[in-house]
C-alpha cells in the first residue's frame, strides 16, 4: 500500500499510535505533516520519519491552535489528501469520581479535537475533489469500558460522527472510516496499574495488547487507494477483544 505524491496530516503525532502512523505513511511515500502538544516528542519522531516528515505544535483541544496549525499546513501544501485524528486523552477512574472539568476536557480532546480538525482541512479536500479522513476511534467507544465511562462516550460520538460525515461528503469523493483500536501498548496504556493492564491482556483472545503498528497498518489501508469504495465504516483492531456487529 503506497501513498506516494500524497499529503496526509496525523494528529497526535508523538507518541503511541500516532507515532506509528506518521512512520509508516512515510514509508509509504506520503508527505507527512505531525502536531501534537509534546513538541520535543513530536520533533523527534519527524527526524526518525526523514525528510518527508514535518512537525508543528498542535493542540487540539485549543479550537485557535488547530486555526493555526491548519494555516500553517496549507501554506506549504495547498493539497491534501488524507487527515488522520489520532490524539486522544483519558484517565482511568470511576464515573461518580469525575469532576466536571475532566468531562470538559475529554470531550474536547477526543471528540472536538476530530471535529474541528477535520472541519479545518475539508474546504481544501473539497476543492482537490477527493481524500481521506480516518478517525481513530476506540472500541470503548462501542461496547462501554469501565472506568471511561466519559472517553467511551466521546469515542462513540466519533463513530457516529465518522458515519454520518461519510454520507455528506459522498459526492466530493471524500472517504470517511474509523478504526477502534483495543487496548494498545501506548504510554496511555503503559501508565495504567499492573493489575488492571494484565486483566485486559488476559481477556484478549489472542493474549496479548496490540502493538501501535499493527494500528497504523489499518489505518493505512483506510488512506490508501484500496479503500477507495469503503466509507462510514468502523474497524475494531482489538485481538477478538470485541465481536459485535
Amino acid at each position: 500500500m503506497k501513498l506516494d505524491g500524497k499529503t496526509a496530516i496525523v494528529t497526535g503525532g508523538a507518541s503511541g499510535i500516532g507515532r506509528a502512523t506518521v512512520l509508516e505513511f512515510a514509508r509509504a511515500g506520503a508527505t507527512v505533516f505531525s502536531g501534537d502538544i509534546d513538541t520535543d516528542g513530536g520533533a523527534r519522531v519527524a527526524g526518525e520519519a526523514g525528510a518527508n516528515a514535518s512537525f508543528l505544535a498542535l493542540d487540539v483541544a485549543d479550537p485557535g491552535a488547530i486555526e493555526t496549525f491548519a494555516a500553517a499546513v496549507l501554506e506549504r501544501a495547498p493539497t491534501v489528501d488524507v487527515v488522520v485524528n489520532v490524539a486522544g486523552w483519558d484517565r482511568i477512574e470511576p464515573f461518580m469520581d469525575n469532576e466536571p472539568e475532566f468531562w470538559d476536557r475529554v470531550v474536547a480532546i477526543n471528540l472536538m479535537g476530530p471535529v474541528r480538525v477535520a472541519r479545518a482541512f475539508l474546504p481544501a479536500m473539497i476543492d482537490g475533489g477527493a481524500g481521506k479522513i480516518v478517525n481513530v476511534a476506540s472500541d470503548a467507544g462501542r461496547v462501554g469500558s469501565t472506568g471511561e465511562t466519559m472517553y467511551a462516550g466521546a469515542k462513540g460520538g466519533v463513530v457516529a460522527f465518522t458515519k454520518s460525515l461519510a454520507r455528506e461528503m459522498a459526492r466530493f469523493r471524500i472517504n470517511v472510516n474509523c478504526v477502534c483500536p483495543g487496548p494498545t501498548d501506548t504510554p496511555l496504556f503503559k501508565a495504567q496499574p499492573e493489575k488492571m493492564r494484565a486483566a485486559l491482556t488476559k481477556v484478549i483472545p489472542f493474549r496479548r495488547v496490540a502493538q501501535p503498528q499493527e494500528i497504523a497498518n489499518a489505518i493505512l489501508f483506510f488512506a490508501s487507494a484500496r479503500a477507495d469504495y469503503i466509507t462510514g465504516q468502523v474497524l475494531s483492531v482489538s485481538g477478538g477483544l470485541t465481536m459485535v456487529d
